[in-house]
This record gives structure tokens, C-alpha cells and sequence, in this order.
């Protein structure tokens, strides 16, 4: 059983040092441990650092590609090293790493293919009000999306099995946590959450400048997620809210025009036409999109076979 630590890293040779030194060195039921440093094209000395501190694998950028391109090209790396469990810590030293074994035991039991650690928001000292009340509300909402009851989607801490990463995909730009939850729970793979303890904070995050740019970005994440995963529902809903609406309106103009003033509302059923053809449109888009959708997971299965094939150990004659 190998197990690989993959660290997104972008300037950290601040924190790198006591980050990898957190790394547990033995685990039960794991016979090989090893370390993997994303480089997302830092400009300081992240790399010496991590050579120093007895990195095994280093994938490095030249320039900065951002945290769900490192978070996929860290996977794919552990996959080709072997691993039979990946997991994702942050480079800042933020989550304590002895609560790696918490992440994989479940996995070592077959349990559940993803593990994910339950930050203690609610007591984290340098969250803001404010912070702690988004960070309940995108969770909730993940959960909604995606089926599942992870309560802390954002956490980056998460141990994969390795059928589980070969399995994963990433397809926004921003970050992989709250996507790859909805894509698991929407695809039956068994996740598990841990509660788990967070370090004092060492720098601000560097992937939102804004709480609202986090709201922003995270919501269009979640939308385009349940727009791949249930493009009928989704468009249904819209189409049905529309149809609904438009006929409300048309009954209020029969109304007007059975109590003889419909005169004046003539608009109106120029307004329900609309209504109604948008509502339409909207549910034949969902029957498109989900054909679409169809056509995807046997796209997704295919990669899965040739990934997993790619991925094997190549036996030495």
C-alpha cells in the first residue's frame, strides 16, 4: 500500500519547511510513504526548500496555472508513481498533519474512496463572522447539489483512493473542492467526512482577494456543475417557473377581459407568449443537455479504462 501527500505550492518557502516536517512518517496499514510538491510556477525558492526537506516527486510550472490545474496535475503524477492513496494538504501548514491517518483510514478499510476533513469552523479563531456564515451556507448548498452530507465542502484536506482519483475531473479553473464533491456524489462514489484540527494562520488564502469574489466564483462553480450533472432538472425547473408564470399572467388577462377591461392588458399576452415559448426552449435545452449528459459518462468511462490502463506498473522483464 503506497501512499503519496500531494502540496499545491505557489511561494511557500516560508511555511513549506514545517509543513512537510507535519507529514506523518508511518501509518498503519500504509508499507511506503511518499511526498509530492506541485510548483505552480513559483518565483522564490519553494523547490530548494522542498529538496532540502527530502521532497520525493516535484512537478513544476513555469508559470502559474492556479490551484485546480496543479490540484489535477498532482493526481495524475501520484497515479503514474503507483500511489494507492493520494492525499491533499495546503502548503501553509494549515491543517495538522497528523490527521492525515484519520483521512486514511477510512480508506484503508474500504470504507469509502473519498475522505474529506471537517475543519472546526465554528471555533477557528481567525475565520470572521462572516466567513464561518458562508462557508455553513456553500456547504449546505453542495450538500443539496451533490447528494451527499459533507459538512465542510471547502476543505481542501482529503484523502483519494486511487479508484476514486482515477475516476476524477476537473473542468473550472478556480478549485476542485466544491466540484469534484457534487461529480463523487453524483457518480455513487462512497465519501466520508473526519472531524480533523487546523494550525494558526500563517498567510491570508491567495485564491480569493474578496469574500464576495469567493461567492462568486464558488456559485458559478456549483450552477455549472448541476448544469453538467442534472441539465434536466435543471432547465426543467427553469422551464416549468416560466411555463407557470406565463399562464398566471394569462389567466389574470381573462380575467380583465371576462370583466370587461381587457382592453388595457392587450400586453400582457404578448408578455405570455414569451413566457411560455422561453419555457419551452428551456425544457427541449434540458432533453438536448441531457443526451449531452449521456453521451459524457460514457466519455468519462472510456477515460476511466484508458487512464487506469496508462497508469498501471509497467512490469521490468
Amino acid at each position: 500500500m503506497k501512499l503519496i501527500i500531494q502540496i499545491p505550492c505557489y511561494n511557500e518557502e516560508e511555511t513549506l519547511k514545517s509543513t512537510i516536517e507535519d507529514l506523518p512518517k508511518k501509518i498503519d496499514g500504509v508499507d511506503e510513504i511518499e511526498y509530492l510538491i506541485i510548483d505552480d510556477g513559483s518565483t522564490d525558492h519553494t523547490i530548494d526548500v522542498a529538496r532540502a526537506a527530502g521532497v520525493h516527486n516535484i512537478v513544476h510550472f513555469q508559470q502559474n496555472k492556479g490551484l485546480a490545474h496543479g490540484f489535477v496535475a498532482g493526481i495524475d503524477a501520484a497515479l503514474h508513481l503507483g500511489a494507492d492513496i493520494i492525499v491533499n494538504t495546503d502548503a501553509d501548514n494549515q491543517y495538522n498533519g497528523e490527521d492525515i491517518v484519520k483521512l486514511v483510514e477510512p480508506v484503508i478499510q474500504k470504507k469509502a474512496h473519498i475522505v474529506i476533513g471537517e475543519r472546526p469552523i465554528d471555533t477557528t479563531d481567525h475565520f470572521s463572522w462572516k466567513k464561518k456564515k458562508f462557508q455553513r451556507w456553500g456547504s449546505f448548498v453542495v450538500r443539496v447539489a451533490s447528494k451527499t452530507g459533507i459538512p465542510d465542502a471547502p476543505s481542501g484536506f482529503r484523502a483519494y483512493s486511487r479508484e476514486a482519483a482515477l475516476r476524477l475531473n476537473v473542468m473550472n479553473e478556480y478549485t476542485y473542492t466544491l466540484e469534484t464533491i457534487i461529480q463523487a456524489g453524483r457518480n455513487k462514489i462512497p465519501m466520508l467526512s473526519v472531524p480533523i484540527r487546523t494550525n494558526e494562520e500563517t498567510r491570508e488564502s491567495r485564491l480569493f482577494k474578496s469574500m464576495w469574489t469567493y461567492i462568486e466564483r464558488s456559485s458559478i462553480v456549483i450552477i455549472r456543475s448541476f448544469m453538467l450533472y442534472k441539465p434536466l432538472r435543471f432547465f426543467g425547473v427553469l422551464g416549468i417557473f416560466s411555463i407557470v408564470f406565463g399562464l398566471a399572467i394569462g389567466i389574470r388577462f381573462l380575467v380583465f377581459y371576462f370583466t370587461g377591461s381587457g382592453g388595457g392588458h392587450v400586453q400582457s399576452l404578448i408578455l405570455v407568449a414569451l413566457l411560455i415559448l422561453l419555457g419551452v426552449q428551456s425544457i427541449i435545452a434540458g432533453l438536448q443537455a441531457d443526451i449531452i449528459a449521456a453521451n459524457r459518462k460514457l466519455l468519462e468511462d472510456i477515460q476511466y479504462r484508458v487512464r487506469k490502463s496508462d497508469c498501471e506498473p509497467k512490469n521490468e522483464e
